[in-house]
């Protein structure tokens, strides 16, 4: 007899018999072999399959008593839950509908993940399941005895699938065969619940300021949109609460992180942050984002670890960014934490206000941009000078326009004007008020060349040279927002490399640069920029370092080199005829498979101007390495060469299996100051596989023998 002639003959015998009782569908048979047994029972044999609902198990034979409505299975027996639930077991009594039953000598897999093996396993409903003398865990278990790294034993484990939960009674904790802990009453989240309450994975944390500590952080699911995270911290020299609390909305999500401690660094304060941060999307475009930072004092992030800043800025932000025009609002406080800055004498309160725009008339041709910006910042010091508020107004128009001329050469010219509105306070050697108006104008040619060979390799060459002109007098105002001037690649083409309208560059000016870029779509990708700008004056308001000062600026070169095989190399400089460096900086990188290595040097010369007194030249190592599948390396040292010593220095090992992850660090910091000291942080982190829906890779699964 065909199976598809038994499949017929197994649904319609078992629904006749059962649809007297109860409206559910039936359990659906598919065997090769067929047969009725005293009239009363049906039994399948050979390749059994039986189907109910979204649950399927095969067999090698199930027999139906019509009587009783009850399946008796024989083994191997493998039944199927969906896509995350899976048992195996060696014999079965089971209702019609597969819902209800024992099964003995029965192992549970939860996604693929966490193992159940138990004596035997009654279902309830299709509900629950209760496992007697259990063992659980997430290492692969060998059939040569040897036990896995870590399990739990249970009288009792109940497996809720609705609520997705756990419930041990009499559990034990075991490490290979040695028992760890008791615990009475147990509740864990099974691997398929994405979000449950209960206690993370704690953390030890040792540091040279703090003694040793435990991290335990407990998870409270409040709903769906929203949680919260309670760590406690507790050493031998603090005793410190962490929480985190996140919300999701339709149109956006907020998360805040805090602490609040009290600890020997200071005896009898209480020194606590807050972080947060937020996005949404409003009406009409707009997004709203903002971020708040705060610390009780100047030393308490870098104490505890949470943050490596220096400046707080907490700052609410409104924009909308279409293909035309761009909008945008936003208010900033600052707050710094370094010793030499106070905070009074210094902008802490910053507004700003940009709208740009672009249209493109079909009179004259090319593009206009339309901006205007507003800015304002304030300082809470009330002395003269010292405590200056500034405001200021720009707006401005630009015409730009493009030809490519018979000879394949590229000209793009640039005509426009811009006014200045200043508003200057708490300064008696200022006016108060002043204007500027400031035209401006450009002509850029390109000359673009590009050639193939057999090989694919694609080589690109562009001379650039443009001729600017910038009118207009220099205002009588303080510099307050151009302290600092970047000359790069970006900017090799502006008319004012100044980063703010308080500066501008003045007169008649010559751009001169060479892009030149490889491609090899099989091997080593390169490119490179030079460039230098000539002027009829000097300008006064760039510093020695920013590379600009004089007639002629420093020469810049800016180039990257990018390997098939992982290698990349990026480089910045400026230098003057005589190959004196103002700037320089490299970062190389280099990655495989198993490792991963980058590097960086920095150069900057000495310039009272940007308040640097002495030269800083630094190198910064990272990097990992991959010993085998299961042990990784970490590592990272930064050195500073102006004064001959380390900065920061740090190491790390990760070992990572199926069913473990162990994290262990060691990082050591030489800052020192009036507030910071020297200080030297372990931390260990232990986390069990199996409980939580992050699936671990088959790379970190090991294997028996």
């Amino acid at each position: 007899m065909t199976r598809a002639v038994l499949t017929l003959l197994m649904l319609v015998w078992p629904l006749l018999s059962w649809a007297q009782e109860t409206s559910a569908p039936p359990a659906v048979l598919i065997a090769d072999e067929l047969f009725i047994e005293n009239d009363s029972a049906l039994i399948a044999r050979g390749n059994v399959e039986a189907f109910q609902g979204t649950t399927r198990i095969t067999a090698s034979e199930i027999r139906y008593d019509r009587a009783s409505g009850a399946l008796t299975i024989s083994g191997p027996i493998t039944m199927q839950e969906g896509d995350d639930i899976r048992v195996l077991a060696s014999a079965a009594e089971l209702d019609a509908n597969l819902q209800t039953g024992l099964l003995t000598g029965a192992r549970m897999v939860l996604n693929q993940q966490l193992q159940l093996a138990a004596v035997q396993i009654q279902r309830v409903n299709g509900r629950y399941s209760q496992l007697y003398k259990t063992a659980v865990t997430s290492c692969k278990v060998c059939e040569d005895g040897t036990p896995p790294l870590w399990q739990i034993r249970a009288k009792r484990v109940i497996h809720d699938k609705e609520e997705r939960q756990l419930y041990f009674d009499g559990a034990q904790f075991l490490i290979r065969n040695t028992p760890i802990l008791y615990i009475p009453r147990l509740r864990l989240p099974d691997p398929t619940l994405d979000r449950a309450t209960g206690f993370l994975i704690p953390s030890l944390r040792t540091t040279s300021q703090l003694g040793t500590g435990i991290k335990i952080p407990y998870f409270i699911n409040i709903a769906e949109d929203r949680d919260i995270t309670v760590t406690p911290y507790i050493s031998s020299r603090t005793r410190t609460l962490e929480l985190r609390y996140r919300q999701a909305f339709v149109n956006g999500r907020i998360e805040f992180n805090g602490a609040i401690s009290r600890d020997d660094e200071r005896p009898g304060e209480t020194r606590g942050y807050v972080f947060g941060d937020g996005a949404f999307d409003l009406r009409n475009d707009f997004k709203l984002e903002f971020d708040i930072e705060v610390t009780t004092d100047d030393a308490y992030l870098k104490d505890y670890g949470y943050s490596g800043k220096d400046r707080l800025d907490s700052a609410i932000t409104i924009s909308r960014a279409r293909r035309d025009e761009f909008l945008s609002g936003s208010v900033i406080a600052f707050k710094s934490l370094r010793d030499a800055d106070i905070n009074a004498n210094i902008p802490t309160i910053v507004g700003d206000a940009i709208y740009e725009a672009r249209y493109f008339p079909g009179s004259i041709g090319g593009e206009v941009r339309f901006g205007a910006t507003a800015h304002s910042h304030y300082r809470y010091s009330d002395v003269d000078i010292v405590g200056r508020d500034v405001s200021r107004f720009s707006t401005e128009a630009d015409w730009l326009r493009g030809w490519t001329l018979a000879s394949g050469i590229r000209a793009e010219v640039t005509l426009g004007a811009v006014a200045d509105l200043f508003n200057i306070t708490q300064d008696s050697a200022t006016p108060q008020t002043q204007t500027e108006l400031t035209p401006r104008g450009a002509i850029a040619f390109r000359y673009p060349m590009a050639r193939s060979d057999e090989n694919g390799v694609t080589q690109f060459l562009e001379p650039v040279v443009q001729l600017g002109w910038v009118g207009g007098d220099r205002p009588d105002i303080p510099n307050e927002e151009s302290t600092r001037v970047e000359f790069d690649g970006g900017n090799l083409l502006s008319l004012s490399r100044f980063p703010e309208s308080d500066r501008r560059e003045r007169g008649r000016t010559a751009a001169l640069g060479v892009n030149w870029a490889r491609f090899d779509p099989n091997g080593l990708d390169t490119s490179l920029t030079v460039g230098q700008i000539l002027r009829d004056d000097a300008e006064p308001d760039f510093t020695e370092s920013s590379g600009l000062t004089g007639v002629s600026s420093s020469y810049l070169v800016a180039g990257q080199m990018k390997s098939a095989d992982g290698w990349s190399l990026t480089a910045r400089s400026l230098f003057d005829a005589e190959f004196d460096f103002t700037k320089a900086e490299v970062r190389g990188d280099f990655s495989n498979d198993r490792s991963r290595l980058g590097g960086s040097y920095l150069w900057l010369t000495r310039d009272l101007a940007e308040d640097r007194p002495e030269n800083i030249a630094e190198i910064a190592l990272d990097g990992s390495y991959r010993v085998d599948k299961y042990w990784t390396a970490t590592a990272d040292w930064r050195y500073d060469i102006a004064i001959d010593r380390a900065s920061t220095a740090g190491v790390g090992f990760v070992y990572e299996n199926e069913c473990v992850a162990v994290a262990f660090s060691v990082e050591r910091s030489y800052s020192t100051s009036a507030s910071l000291e020297p200080s030297t942080t372990l931390g260990l982190s232990i986390g069990l596989r199996g409980f939580s829906a992050k699936k671990g890779t088959e790379t970190y699964t090991r294997t028996c023998g």
